[in-house]
């Protein structure tokens, strides 16, 4: 690995990790020894890099030279933090550690004062229920919607009844209580709404439905609101 390449790869680091972090953390994973790490934090210091920290206590990237200052209303970055902690508390493990990271990104790009306001946020989001974790792989059921992939599940629904369902996967949507996947169903020949943790198997297939997710997606969520109305509707008669 060039020494450019490897800077690179140090600063990827520093901006991924959750800091401070530790020269010794930093050499196992580019591969060379403390030494040159601590080298190579001077050599970035030198570039225009804030990295606080020194040898035995750990390393933080303050503030990334390589990268523009982002520009962001204090409204607006409360937003962004309280959208990436909710992230955080409901979102699957990939994309739980994904919000953390980006947080720590983001930081790195913001002036410095913003940057304090958002490492003291007072805007937070807690769950004290959070979604039961899926057995299967979130990632690779986003990474097959995004790339529109059927799917084949075996799924248990409400009443413990097992059944095996390809689908063509169109939205994960983060409820309350629960995660699901809107999906066109080949077996009912119809938009159904699948809870991910009664998911018990899911194979990626190379079945494409490409173009077609986003007209699939407005059908299905036009169709679940038109759903919702006329239940509603009918509460509202009983009452």
């Amino acid at each position: 690995m060039s020494r450019t390449a490897r800077l690179f790869q140090l600063m990827q680091c520093l901006r991924s990790a959750t800091p401070p972090v530790t020269a010794e953390v930093l050499a196992q994973e580019l591969g060379v020894s403390a030494r040159t790490v601590h080298r190579d934090i001077d050599s970035l210091r030198a570039l225009g890099a804030v990295i606080d920290g020194a040898a035995g206590f750990g390393f933080t990237l303050i503030e990334d030279a390589t990268l523009p200052p982002l520009g962001f209303r204090d409204d607006e970055l409360e937003a962004l933090v309280l959208g990436l902690r909710e992230v955080e508390q409901i979102g699957d493990p990939d994309l739980a550690k994904a919000a953390g990271a980006a947080l720590r990104k983001l930081q790195g790009r913001l002036p410095p004062s913003q940057s304090h306001r958002l490492k003291h946020a007072v805007l937070s989001a807690r769950r004290f229920r959070r979604p039961i974790v899926p057995v299967i792989s979130v990632a690779r059921l986003r990474k097959a919607t995004w790339e529109e992939l059927a799917v084949d599940i075996a799924y248990t629904d409400v009443n413990g009844r097992e059944t095996q369902r390809r689908v063509d996967p169109l939205t994960i949507s983060y409820m309350d209580k629960s995660t699901v996947l809107i999906a066109r169903c080949h077996l009912r020949q119809g938009f159904r709404v699948f809870r991910l943790d009664r998911m018990r198997e899911m194979t990626v297939t190379d079945q494409s439905f490409r173009p077609r997710r986003v007209p699939l997606l407005r059908q299905a969520v036009a169709q679940i609101r038109s759903e919702n109305e006329k239940m509603a509707e009918l509460r509202d008669s009983r009452d």
